[in-house]
């Protein structure tokens, strides 16, 4: 087995060099060739340096939660894996397939206090949205770090706990889409994931590995998970609670995200038997996979049963046409929000961003 993963490593290692050299080109080309679009309203940017699971979505909702009470704020995306293409509001007949799951799910929560759409380019999107409503004044951009055609006001990049930067590599070696320099462009730095119980030491060695800037802002965040909520509206069985589950019960976690590990730690917490059925991140449920769930669903024992998943996962299973009807009173999805930690004074990520904004906005008058 160590061999086979030296032996993986030694052949990826010149193609993670190549993927390096063309991240690296194309940077140097940003502010030559390249321009990046400056607006004259603030744009946040919510990204990261790995692929996948870091938790963008639940920060971008915490930063709508928070700056939407003193702005007009429009929330773009790329809109990942939706069946349309090109620029797309989000309006009350949207679907998942249409402006993707992520999407669909800020909608779904901050849609009357926020403007929601997708665009492939971020500059048009802006533009777009601006248009349909000119009283838009601040530009919150999911997932769009790289995306360095639209400069930022604040950059926010998220790294998660157990996956830290200098503890990666370039793809395909590794996770990262760019090396740990870029987080130089970075304002905000946030940790993301951070266990309830992570001490103090743990602060620290990350700070001194990270080594950002006097200018820039470190912070550390965990989930806090909410009580599950029926997936399917016309579900009328009381939820349950998870504090009442014993061994004797059992859950089946379907699962279409990247990093469900911790999720499945938090369930398994309350002592329940967890099976979970995973499946690849964003993924589009088929009639077969319907199938799968049941099948799995029929054959667990335990005193009482239900399913239980994300609430990413959630938007994708209400609006798939062959989920079981016989397992809608059994399925339930747990909301998450984030909460900072390992905070002093006005280190947390909403006060932070007032700040930065207070300061940078001034400069753009």
């Amino acid at each position: 087995m160590a061999r086979n993963k030296l032996l993986t490593a030694l052949l990826l290692y010149p193609l993670s060099r190549l993927f390096g050299l063309g991240v690296s080109i194309r940077n140097a080309m940003f502010g030559g060739i390249l321009k990046e679009r400056e607006f004259d309203i603030p744009v946040v940017v919510v990204g990261n340096l790995a692929v996948g699971g870091t938790g963008k979505t639940p920060h971008t909702e915490y930063l709508v939660n928070a700056l939407s009470r003193d702005y007009h704020v429009g929330v773009l995306s790329r809109g990942y894996r939706r069946k349309t293409k090109g620029f797309i509001p989000a309006t009350p007949q949207s679907t998942p397939e249409d402006i993707g799951d992520e999407p669909f799910q800020i909608y779904r929560k901050y849609g009357k206090r926020a403007k929601v759409a997708v665009c492939e380019s971020r500059v048009t999107g802006i533009e777009k949205m601006r248009a349909l409503d000119p009283e838009l004044n601040l530009m919150i951009l999911d997932d769009a770090f790289q995306h360095r055609y639209v400069k930022p006001t604040i950059a926010v990049v998220l790294t998660e706990a157990s996956r830290l930067p200098y503890k990666d590599h370039l793809m395909p070696l590794g996770h990262l889409r760019e090396p740990i320099s870029a987080l130089q462009r970075a304002d905000i730095v946030v940790v993301t994931k951070c266990p309830d119980d992570m001490p103090p030491i743990d602060f620290r060695t990350i700070k001194m590995h990270l080594n950002l800037q006097p200018w820039q802002t470190l912070l550390f965040t965990r989930y806090e998970y909410g009580k599950p909520l029926a997936v399917f509206p016309d579900n009328n069985t009381p939820a349950p609670s998870l504090s009442s589950l014993t061994p004797q019960d059992c859950v089946l976690m379907v699962s279409g995200i990247a990093h469900p590990k911790p999720f499945v730690r938090y369930l398994r917490s309350f002592g329940v038997k967890v099976k979970l059925k995973r499946f690849e991140d964003h993924h589009v449920f088929t009639h077969a996979d319907m199938e799968a769930i049941e099948a799995k669903f029929n054959a667990m024992g335990g005193r009482r049963k239900y399913i239980i998943t994300t609430e990413k996962d959630a938007v994708r299973l209400a609006s798939n046409p062959y989920f079981p009807i016989n397992l809608r009173p059994y399925t339930y999805y747990v909301p998450i929000r984030v909460q900072c930690i390992g905070s002093r004074n006005d280190e947390n990520l909403e006060e932070v961003v007032r700040k930065k904004l207070k300061e940078k906005t001034t400069q753009l008058v």
